[in-house]
């Protein structure tokens, strides 16, 4: 939701524990052409198309630079230009993550927008595109934990793949997941067949299952998200495998409540169920 505006302070006030900031690419970039938002209300969903839209990583990293302290860790989230071949992919990855990584705790790569002609190509080629962020990363004087993206939309089989060869490249954890191309869940609305991913309600059941899978195949930490807009789907979530959450489209229809109902909804189930919150983590796995 912050395309590199970088308004952590605002998010952090909202009760939100960390903020991923992007996807901030090298160069800056308008992003598709509008409109390129959609909601699909009566599903609880939103379709976006939004392409990568910021400033550019210099001028995002100038932004953070300014930000003081912060109460929680802060997520940088890097891409490529869209005007950039796959083959020079990794130069765009490795230019943003070094201009905008001293300013963050946390960086993750997205591999998996479907907005960015191309770019989910990069899922093939994901040990060598996160080696080349690994060794840009320990370069830096602070070590700072790289994150993927991953698509809800490629088969079980190959997602646990893919994780596994990130994993084995450097990455210290996967987010899963990214916004969905299937519209069979939302089939008949007039809205359906715009261009872009779906994200809310409609996701949860993927995204749910594909955190559960890539708990038990990788040894990392897993972020889970898509379709989560209660305390009982992020419990649900990190008892599939997560170790963090993160939401969009719920805000959009339960208001800027949302991330502090959670938080107190979450401590009231694990008293429920008499377990701390790392013992929750992959119960259901």
């Amino acid at each position: 939701m912050d395309k590199g505006e970088v308004l952590a302070p605002a998010w952090f006030r909202l009760g939100f524990g960390w903020v991923e900031i992007g996807t901030v690419t090298p160069r800056p970039q308008t992003g598709n052409d509008a409109p390129r938002l959609f909601r699909l209300i009566p599903h609880r969903a939103v379709i976006n198309r939004m392409g990568f839209n910021n400033a550019g990583a210099d001028a995002v990293a100038e932004r953070l630079s300014r930000l003081g302290p912060m109460p929680g860790p802060i997520c940088i989230n890097v891409g490529r230009n869209k005007t950039t071949p796959n083959e020079r992919a990794a130069d765009d990855y490795v230019s943003a993550f070094r201009a905008l990584a001293p300013f963050a705790q946390i960086a993750s790569i997205n591999v998996s927008s479907p907005n960015t002609p191309g770019l989910r190509a990069l899922q093939s080629e994901l040990g060598t595109l996160v080696a080349a962020v690994v060794a840009a990363r320990n370069a830096l004087p602070r070590r700072v934990p790289v994150l993927v993206k991953l698509s809800p939309d490629e088969p079980d089989e190959r997602l646990a793949e893919m994780a596994q060869a990130a994993v084995a490249a450097g990455a210290e954890g996967i987010i899963a997941t990214n916004t969905t191309l299937d519209r069979g869940a939302v089939e008949g609305h007039p809205r359906a067949a715009e261009q872009g991913g779906l994200s809310g309600a409609p996701l949860k059941d993927r995204a749910q299952h594909v955190c559960k899978l890539l708990y038990r195949s990788v040894k990392v930490p897993i972020v889970g998200v898509g379709g989560i807009s209660t305390a009982e789907d992020a419990y649900a979530r990190i008892r599939a495998g997560a170790s963090l959450i993160q939401l969009y489209t719920a805000l959009i229809y339960e208001g800027p409540t949302l991330p502090r109902r959670i938080s107190a909804g979450l401590t009231r189930l694990l008293r429920r169920d008499g377990i701390t919150l790392q013992q929750a983590i992959g119960a259901d796995a």
